[in-house]
């Protein structure tokens, strides 16, 4: 009795091969107008397969990551930005910085395209392999608080630091009080030369004293995100406020 195309899929469903699965009319009817070996027949039912788990796992770490929406590199607007190249970022994307455990720190005022460079980034180390999270300061603090007031911070600590790239949006725009100076200073100290992190803040490292409000902790917090870090100062006019005024 002969096996027919269907019988075959359905094995290879069987096996979570579904990419082959759905693809193997096409594939079959492909070697066979092209002649191709059986080798590279196996070769190509192996591509098939490897394409769709990668854009799954992709697609699954994207969610993960968290950002509030996609900003590409690409789309990034490098005339209004003097104080950063394009070639600066491009040097970033070897992901050298996170093999290294190194830190990216972006200041400036606001609008100025911060949370557009970290996301940018983010995404591009995604798509390289890396696991990205990404957060407002104002939800981390809210996340280690409730971890915290659980008895749970520790864990959480360890839940975050499985993330290859923690992103942290808008450090400084509120201040915060002692406890989630000392919840941060915890994680920050796990996460020291082992993980790396990306800041965005409107704040130079002389004013961060304003929202962490004990020096005894801004120091050690802003010691350990300096060291083996790329500070980039962003300068130019809020793009958001410009865009308001084409209109």
């Amino acid at each position: 009795m002969s096996t027919s195309i269907e019988q075959v899929s359905q094995k290879y469903r069987g096996l979570r091969f579904n990419r082959i699965a759905e693809q193997l009319p096409a594939l079959l009817s492909q070697a066979e107008a092209n002649e191709i070996s059986y080798l590279d027949f196996a070769e190509q039912l192996v591509d098939h397969e490897q394409q769709q788990r990668n854009d799954k796992r992709l697609q699954l770490n994207l969610r993960k990551a968290g950002f509030p929406m996609i900003k590409h590199l690409e789309e990034f607007d490098y005339r209004h930005q003097t104080s950063i190249t394009k070639r600066q970022l491009n040097q970033l994307l070897d992901f050298s910085f996170l093999d290294d455990r190194a830190n990216l720190v972006f200041i400036g005022p606001p609008g100025v395209g911060k949370t557009h460079l970290a996301i940018g980034i983010g995404h591009k180390a995604i798509e390289a392999g890396y696991k990205v999270l990404f957060s407002t300061a104002l939800a981390l603090v809210e996340m280690l608080e409730l971890a915290q007031l659980k008895g749970e911070l520790k864990k959480k600590i360890t839940s975050l630091s499985k993330f290859d790239l923690l992103i942290i949006d808008e450090l400084g725009y509120l201040p915060m009080n002692r406890q989630a100076n000392y919840n941060l200073f915890q994680l920050i100290n796990s996460l020291y030369e082992y993980r790396s992190v990306i800041i965005t803040t409107n704040k130079n490292f002389t004013d961060w004293g304003e929202f962490f409000i004990d020096d005894n902790v801004a120091v050690p917090i802003v010691d350990r995100l300096i060291h083996h870090s790329h500070i980039f100062m962003l300068g130019g006019e809020s793009y958001r406020l410009k865009a308001k005024r084409v209109k």
